[in-house]
């Protein structure tokens, strides 16, 4: 149950200020954000922070860190998994920090390309996969809609890349570059066969490799970020682009050799990338600047 009365149901916020999902409020989310599913894995990626100044869990489990590194405002949110999420978290963090953001998913994905268990795979664009029920309706011929690619932001990309690289176990050669396919849910729209589901995908991966060649991956959040961040141009869409976003995906599940991360080599990828993530942050943005969210009533004032 929602903690607050919410005043507008357009944009429901509380009397304080607090947005519906995510539950935060001004001056306590940073311009430079870290979002990955799992809130265990967003406690653990705290523990490099500076110092934590901020933890708040909202009643849909979204959870918000936000605390300093480096000198520099950060915040750590965990979003559960899939599309809605992402949507909630990045409209409603929009909402409540002033300033450009830069949002960064920390995930996991299928490959569907060379890279293997405990490689990383950087996004170069994101498309989606979308269940199409006209099919089961007999009204189409195809059970799945694959929409086009949504890029990135380059510098971003590129600061991520940089430290990825420097930082993961064997280094450059164990950082793939691709297109990830977000898919509308784990099993069916991921080409997963079997079960007891009639999910019409015995194709579907070689349909997404003939559509999209550069098809690197599968998971269900980094399509929905980059689309909002390139929409993030205002009502009427003539404002500039408020937020930029990247994405870094470790791979958990080999498709193409059907094999899956061990628990040991899960965790110690992400110790490595969680750091690297956190520096493609500072690296892209490092300095202070009068269009960020001001330190004044903020909850890092007197942080830095």
């Amino acid at each position: 149950m929602p903690a607050d009365q919410m005043s507008n149901a357009n944009k429901p916020l509380s009397a304080d200020g607090k947005t519906y999902h995510v539950e935060t409020k001004w001056g306590q989310v940073a311009n430079r954000i870290l979002t990955v599913g799992d809130p265990q894995r967003a406690r653990l990626i705290a523990k490099n922070l500076d110092k934590v100044v901020f933890e708040h869990q909202s009643h849909r489990g979204i959870l918000t860190i936000t605390g300093v590194y480096k000198r520099l405002p950060v915040s750590i949110v965990a979003i559960g998994m899939g599309l809605s999420m992402m949507d909630f978290f990045v409209r409603e963090v929009r909402m409540v920090v002033r300033g450009p953001l830069s949002i960064i998913r920390l995930g996991s994905c299928g490959s569907i390309c060379a890279a293997r268990t405990g490689d990383v795979i950087v996004a170069s664009g994101a498309f989606g996969i979308a269940t199409n029920y006209l099919f089961y309706a007999r009204e189409s011929a195809e059970p799945y809609v694959l929409w086009p690619t949504v890029l990135p932001d380059r510098n971003l990309t590129d600061c991520l890349t940089a430290c990825v690289s420097q930082k993961i176990d064997g280094g450059a050669d164990h950082v793939f570059h691709g297109e990830v396919g977000n898919a509308d849910g784990f099993y069916g729209a991921q080409g997963r066969i079997g079960g007891d589901f009639y999910d019409a995908n015995g194709e579907l991966l070689r349909r997404i490799h003939d559509t999209h060649p550069k098809a690197a991956a599968l998971e269900m959040e980094s399509h929905m970020l980059l689309h909002l961040a390139s929409i993030s141009t205002g009502p009427d869409g003539s404002a500039p682009q408020s937020v930029r976003a990247a994405c870094a995906l470790v791979v958990f599940a080999d498709r193409t050799g059907n094999a899956f991360i061990s628990p040991e080599k899960s965790a110690q990828t992400y110790t490595d990338i969680s750091v690297a993530v956190l520096d493609a942050l500072v690296l892209d943005a490092p300095t202070h600047s009068s269009s960020m969210h001001p330190t004044e009533g903020s909850v890092w004032e007197g942080e830095l």
